[in-house]
C-alpha cells in the first residue's frame, strides 16, 4: 500500500486525497508521531487522541487563511507534521529545533502561540471580531480546547462573551476526561452525563444556554462523522460548539491504559509501547522532596491543607492525596481560584500549602497581591519548576518569579539551595508564620542523597556563608549555588573568593550585606531568574540606598525569552554553567 504521509508537506497536499484515504493517513500519522516521540521524547498521549480531528480540520478548512488555534498545544504534534514541519519534527523540543508548542514565529499555520491553558477561545474570538471589523465575514476561526482547560475561569469568560457576539467562531471541545491528571469538578461530571444522556445533550445543555449552536457529542475517531459535522458547521454563522469524544493515547495500548504516565512518557519502545528503563538516579526530585515532606508534616499538624491547580502528579501532591484525601484539593486548571481558596482557608486558622508551578503562578498575580499579601494571610506558596525548566521552553521557564514577587509587601521569598534547605523551610513555614511566604525550587533532582534529616527551624531573613575568601564576594540565591561551587573548584587559586547563599530575596539579610559590602570591593550576584528586577537588582538597590561604591556584577537570565533545550545547554548559552562561571571568575 502506498504511503500517503510521505507525499504530504502541507494542507494543500492533504486536500488532494479522497475522503476514503483519510483513515489510512490517520494510521500513518499516529505511527509517525509514535516513531519520533519514542526516541526523542515529548508529549505523546494528547496528540495521538486528536489525529482524526487534526486531519479533518486541515482537510476541510482553508488553513492558514482560516485561523486554527490550539489550546495549550500538547495535542498539536499532528498539526505540526501536516503543516510543513514533518522533516524537522525529529528536532521537536530540542535545543535549536522546533518548539514543543505552537509558535507564531515558527509557522504561519500557528495562528496563536500557546503553552498555558484556556487561552484558545479568547484568542480565536478576538480574531473573529477583527475579521468582522475588516469585512472578512467568510473567514473561519476555530478553537480546539480540552475538557480540563474549558473548566478554567478564562475559558468561561470567553464563552460568556462569544455567546452574545456575532463572531464566526467554532469551538471544538476535545473531551477525553483527562488533562495531565484526570479532569475534576462539576463541569467534568456534567460532560460525563452528556455523553450517555442524549436528552440532556439535546435539551438541558449549558452550552446551548450560552447561545451557541451546539452539536454532539460525536465520536472523535470517526473520520466520516467528523468530516460531515465540520462541513455542516462551516455554513452555520455565528458562535458554534462541537463536542467530540476522544481517547487520549489512541493507537498505543499502553498510552490508552496509563494516560497519566504516557502524557509525556520519556523514551519507549515504539512497537511494544513499554517505557525504556533509565538508570535509577541516586538523587531525589525536588517535587518528591516536597511531596514526602508535606505528608510527614501533615501527619503531625492536622491544620495543614494542600491545594494544587491540576498538578497533583507534577507537584507530587498525589502522595498527600493518598494519605489525606480530605485535606488535599485539586481545583482543576484554576490558578486564580487556587490562590484565593488558600487565602480563605488561611483566614480560618488552617495552614494552606498552595503548590503551583512558577510559570503558572503568573496567572494568579492579582490574587497574590489583593487576596493574600494585602491582608497578610499566611499562605505558603510552593513554586515548583522555578528557573529554567528545559524542553518545554519559553512558556514554561519559571524565571520571572523572583522579580514579580519581591516587589509585593508582606511577602517572604525564599529559594533553597538543596533538599535539606527545602525540607527545613517547609517545616519552618507551618510553625506559625505571620506572613505569606513563597518557596521556589527547580524541576529535576537535587544534590544530596541522604536528605531526610531531622527538621531545623530557619531564621527568616538569614543568609549563610558557604566559602570564605579574601577579595571577591559571590552572592547566589537558590540551587544555582551548585554551579558556583563547582566553578570555584575549577579556579586554581580560589582563595580570593567568598561564596554566600543569601537564601531570602525578601527580606534581605541586610546585616550580612553590610558586612559583605564593607569587606569586599567586588561583588558578583548569580541567579537563575531574570536580571531585570530580580535578586541582583535587589542587591544593587541595597548598595544605592546605603551609598556603597563597590563594583557589582549581576549574572542571571538575560532580558529575553529563553528558547527550549536541556537545562545544561541553556545554562551554557547564558554563561551560567560551571565552566563559563569559572572563566568569568578568573577574569574578574
Amino acid at each position: 500500500m502506498k504511503n500517503l504521509l510521505e507525499n504530504i508537506s502541507n494542507p494543500t497536499d492533504l486536500r488532494k486525497l479522497n475522503p476514503e484515504q483519510l483513515p489510512q493517513l490517520a494510521n500513518e500519522l499516529r505511527a509517525f508521531i509514535i516513531d519520533i516521540v519514542a526516541t526523542k521524547e515529548g508529549h505523546l498521549g494528547a496528540s495521538l487522541g486528536v489525529v482524526e480531528l487534526t486531519i479533518a480540520l486541515h482537510y476541510l478548512f482553508d488553513t492558514p487563511n482560516d485561523l486554527l488555534v490550539w489550546d495549550v498545544g500538547h495535542q498539536a504534534y499532528g498539526h505540526k507534521i501536516l503543516t510543513g514541519r514533518k522533516d524537522v519534527f525529529h528536532t521537536n523540543r530540542q535545543f535549536g529545533g522546533i518548539a514543543g508548542f505552537p509558535s507564531r514565529k515558527e509557522s504561519k499555520f500557528d495562528a496563536f502561540g500557546v503553552g498555558h491553558s484556556s487561552t484558545s477561545i479568547s484568542a480565536a474570538l478576538g480574531m473573529a471580531i477583527a475579521s468582522n471589523l475588516k469585512g472578512a465575514t467568510e473567514k473561519q476561526h476555530i478553537a480546539v480546547i480540552g475538557d480540563a482547560s474549558i473548566a478554567s475561569g478564562m475559558a468561561f469568560e470567553a464563552l460568556n462573551h462569544a455567546g452574545v457576539s456575532k463572531a464566526n467562531l467554532l469551538i471544538i471541545l476535545n473531551d477525553n476526561a483527562i488533562g495531565i491528571d484526570p479532569a475534576v469538578g462539576a463541569l467534568k461530571e456534567y460532560l460525563t452525563k452528556v455523553k450517555t444522556d442524549k436528552k440532556l445533550a439535546a435539551q438541558n445543555n449549558i452550552i446551548k444556554a450560552l447561545n451557541f449552536d451546539y452539536s454532539g457529542p460525536i465520536d472523535g475517531h470517526d473520520l466520516p462523522k467528523i468530516l460531515s459535522e465540520l462541513k455542516r458547521l462551516k455554513s452555520v454563522k455565528g458562535p458554534k460548539f462541537l463536542h467530540i469524544i476522544t481517547k487520549k493515547g489512541k493507537g498505543l495500548q499502553q498510552a490508552e491504559d496509563d494516560q497519566v504516565t504516557y502524557h509525556a512518557p520519556g523514551k519507549f519502545d515504539k512497537i511494544s509501547g513499554e517505557r525504556i528503563k533509565t538508570e535509577k538516579n541516586e538523587y531525589t526530585k525536588y517535587q518528591d522532596v516536597f511531596g514526602e515532606t508535606i505528608v510527614e508534616l501533615a501527619t503531625k499538624n492536622d491544620k495543614i491543607i494542600a491545594i494544587t491547580p491540576a498538578m497533583l502528579t507534577g507537584s507530587s501532591l498525589k502522595l498527600m492525596l493518598q494519605k489525606y484525601p480530605k485535606r488535599t484539593f485539586d481545583v482543576g486548571i484554576a490558578e486564580q481560584h487556587a490562590v484565593t481558596l488558600a487565602a480563605g482557608i488561611a483566614t480560618q486558622g488552617l495552614v494552606p500549602f498552595c503548590n503551583i508551578y512558577s510559570t503558572f503562578l503568573q496567572r494568579a498575580y492579582d490574587q497574590i497581591i489583593h487576596d493574600v499579601a494585602l491582608q497578610n494571610l499566611p499562605v505558603i506558596f510552593c513554586l515548583d519548576r522555578a528557573g529554567l525548566v528545559g524542553e518545554d521552553g519559553a512558556t514554561h521557564h519559571g524565571v520571572f518569579d523572583l522579580a514579580y514577587l519581591r516587589c509585593i509587601p508582606n511577602l517572604i521569598v525564599f529559594a533553597p539551595r538543596n533538599e535539606i534547605e527545602l525540607r527545613n523551610i517547609l517545616y519552618t513555614a507551618q510553625l506559625g508564620l505571620k506572613n505569606p511566604i513563597a518557596i521556589r525550587y527547580p524541576r529535576g533532582t537535587g544534590v544530596i542523597i541522604d536528605w531526610k534529616k531531622p527538621f531545623e527551624k530557619i531564621e527568616i531573613g538569614n543568609g549563610v556563608q558557604l566559602k570564605k575568601g579574601n577579595k571577591i564576594a559571590i552572592l547566589s540565591i537558590g540551587t544555582i549555588a551548585k554551579n558556583v561551587s563547582e566553578a570555584l573548584e575549577l579556579v586554581n587559586d580560589n582563595s580570593d573568593f567568598s561564596h554566600y547563599d543569601m537564601r531570602f530575596i525578601k527580606p534581605l539579610d541586610e546585616k550580612l550585606l553590610h558586612t559583605i559590602f564593607s569587606t569586599y570591593k567586588s561583588i558578583i550576584t548569580i541567579e537563575d531568574g531574570t536580571v531585570k528586577g530580580g535578586f541582583g537588582s535587589a542587591i544593587l538597590e541595597f548598595s544605592a540606598e546605603n551609598e556603597y561604591q563597590n563594583k557589582v556584577k549581576v549574572l542571571g537570565i538575560s532580558d529575553e525569552f529563553i528558547e527550549h533545550g536541556r537545562v545544561f545547554k541553556l545554562q551554557q548559552k547564558l554563561g551560567l554553567d560551571a565552566n563559563n562561571l569559572a572563566n568569568l571568575f578568573k577574569k574578574f
